[in-house]
C-alpha cells in the first residue's frame, strides 16, 4: 500500500486547525463567563454592604452598574456580500461584561423620633459640615451628635460640627429651628441665646462623593466644591431636631436582587461547565 505524504500531511493541518479554532472558540467562552462571574461577585459584595448597613443612621446605599466589553468584528453591517449588495446585518461577537460603577442613592430615609436635643437629621438634600482633627471638612448625613466636656457640639467620634458651635456652662436646653439657628437657654434667664447657625451643604454632583468610612464623604473633582446654604434655602433640606434619618436601604429590595445576582453567577458558572465540555469532546477527537 502505497501512502500519500501530501494527502496526510494536508489531513492533519486540517485537523490542527479545527482543534485550534474550537479551542479558542471554547477557551472565548470560559474567559466571557469568567467575566460575568467577577462582575457578579462584585455585585453581590455591594448587597451585601447596604444589608450590613440597614441599621446605620443616614446611610445611602449603593447600587452595582455594569457595562459590555469590547467586541470582536467579525462581519461589519453595511459591508459588501457581493458586487451589487451589502450586509443588512453584522457578526460581532462579545468578549464580557464588568463593573463600570457603584452608584449611591441619595434618597431621603425615614425619621426617627428620639426627641434628644442634639440628634438632628436634614428633611432634604444636603450634608452636615464635621472638622476633622487637621482642620479638613468632611460631610455626613449622620446627625447623632453630643455635647463634649468643652461644650462643643461634636460628633461621636469626637469631631467637631461645622462651625464650632460652643454652648455655655450653664446651658439649661437648646432649641434648633429648621433653618439651623441654636437658642440656648440657661439657668435663670427667660430669653435665650444665639449660639450660632448649623449650615447645610450641597453638591451639584453628590453621587461624585467619595467614602470615607465613619458616616463621612469626601469631596471629590467629580462632586464639585460644596455650597454653604441655609437650612431650607436654594434647594437645600431643613433640619428637624429630635429626629435620627434611617438608613434608606430596603432589605425587600436587597433580597430580590440578591437572589438575581445569585441566578446570573451560577449561570456564567453553568456556561463555563459547558465550555468546559466542549473543549474535552473536541481534545478528544482522534
Amino acid at each position: 500500500m502505497r501512502i500519500n505524504f501530501r494527502t496526510t500531511r494536508a489531513l492533519i493541518i486540517c485537523l490542527f486547525l479545527f482543534h485550534a479554532t474550537k479551542s479558542m472558540a471554547m477557551l472565548k467562552a470560559l474567559n466571557t463567563a469568567a467575566t460575568g462571574m467577577t462582575a457578579q461577585e462584585v455585585n453581590v459584595n455591594t448587597i451585601s454592604q447596604n444589608i450590613a448597613n440597614v441599621n446605620t443612621v443616614g446611610y445611602k446605599k449603593s447600587r452595582t452598574e455594569f457595562e459590555d466589553l469590547l467586541y470582536e468584528t467579525v462581519q461589519d453591517a453595511g459591508s459588501r456580500s457581493s458586487n451589487n449588495s451589502l450586509y443588512n446585518v453584522g457578526v460581532q461577537v462579545g468578549s464580557g461584561a464588568k463593573v463600570s460603577a457603584t452608584r449611591k442613592e441619595f434618597s431621603q430615609g425615614s425619621p426617627q423620633i428620639t426627641n434628644r436635643p442634639f440628634d438632628m437629621m436634614i428633611n432634604g438634600d444636603g450634608f452636615f459640615g464635621v472638622i476633622l482633627p487637621n482642620g479638613e471638612v468632611r460631610y455626613s448625613r449622620d446627625g447623632a451628635f453630643n455635647v463634649d466636656a468643652g461644650g462643643n457640639l461634636v460628633t461621636k467620634h469626637g469631631y467637631k460640627v461645622f462651625p464650632s458651635l460652643t454652648l455655655p456652662p450653664a446651658t439649661k436646653s437648646v432649641n434648633v429651628a429648621e433653618d439651623g439657628t441654636v437658642e440656648v437657654y440657661l439657668n435663670n434667664q427667660v430669653e435665650p441665646i444665639n449660639a450660632g447657625q448649623i449650615p447645610v451643604f450641597t453638591f451639584v454632583n453628590p453621587v461624585g462623593l467619595r467614602n470615607a468610612g465613619g458616616n463621612l464623604y469626601q469631596i471629590t473633582r467629580s462632586s464639585g466644591q460644596p455650597i454653604q446654604n441655609i437650612p431650607g434655602q436654594n434647594n437645600a433640606g431643613s433640619i428637624m431636631q429630635g429626629s435620627l434619618e434611617t438608613s434608606n436601604v430596603s432589605v425587600m429590595n436587597e433580597m430580590t436582587d440578591l437572589i438575581k445576582a445569585q441566578r446570573a453567577y451560577e449561570m456564567n458558572s453553568k456556561v463555563m461547565g459547558v465550555a468546559d465540555q466542549m473543549l474535552q469532546t473536541v481534545n478528544n477527537i482522534r
